[in-house]
């Protein structure tokens, strides 16, 4: 699943890209270069801090966000061809052209809090957009550089932005991404270019398993979720 995640130049779509998670990765992404678009149902600072790196976002969570997302000049989103029962028909374009329209479509981001009944979950699934966990996209990430993962029941925000904000006074110029907002870097993400990454691993979900770090950090143990 992780060496499916594409960063060459695929757009990535987040369903609910003002988290405090998912905003993390889609700052990091954005700086990256690559095309990062989302929705959500308010604008906050953190959306603005989107915004200001170029991402496109939708105020509601609807299957024609995906209307932007063209094959030539027909919209993607005539694709989506269901029957009475909602599944899934197939249309009239050759084998070849339903590949080369599918590979353009974006990789599309969620998280636990988001319900396999969404409206635009479900457009994603009828479209046939790669769909990843927030942790899959991390996870890839964690893979590319030398990673510091910290978990914990208590202490990991604080941590890792001590860890992150001591390798920057360093001079290693780290990406760093949490689960809370640091004034030293104006935000939850912060992007660099050296070779480390500082990442909160969050245990809530099970998704922990899935991070493979250089160092891994356990502050603490304590019954929780």
């Amino acid at each position: 699943m992780l060496n499916s995640v594409d960063f060459s130049g695929r757009p990535f779509h987040f369903i609910g890209i003002g988290g405090i998670g998912m905003s993390a990765l889609a700052y990091i992404l954005a700086k990256r270069q690559l095309p990062v678009s989302g929705s959500d149902i308010r604008l906050n600072h953190i959306t603005e801090r989107l915004q200001n790196q170029g991402a496109h976002i939708f105020w509601s969570q609807e299957a024609s966000n995906f209307d932007g997302f063209l094959e030539g000049d027909r919209p993607l989103a005539s694709a989506r061809k269901a029957n009475s029962n909602g599944t899934t028909m197939p249309n009239s374009e050759s084998g070849a052209e339903h590949q080369n329209s599918t590979a353009t479509l974006p990789q599309v981001v969620c998280s636990t809090a988001i319900s396999t009944v969404n409206a635009e979950y479900r457009a994603a699934l009828e479209l046939g957009c790669p769909i990843f966990h927030r942790s899959d996209i991390l996870a890839a990430l964690i893979q590319e550089y030398k990673s510091i993962a910290i978990a914990g029941t208590h202490g990991k925000t604080t941590t890792s932005s001590m860890v992150g904000y001591l390798l920057y006074k360093a001079g290693l110029d780290p990406t760093i991404i949490i689960g809370g907002e640091v004034k030293a870097w104006e935000g939850n993400a912060r992007f660099g270019v050296g070779d480390y990454l500082v990442a909160e691993a969050d245990e809530s979900d099970g998704s922990l398993v899935k991070f493979e770090p250089h160092i891994g950090v356990i502050t603490n143990i304590e019954l929780d979720h």
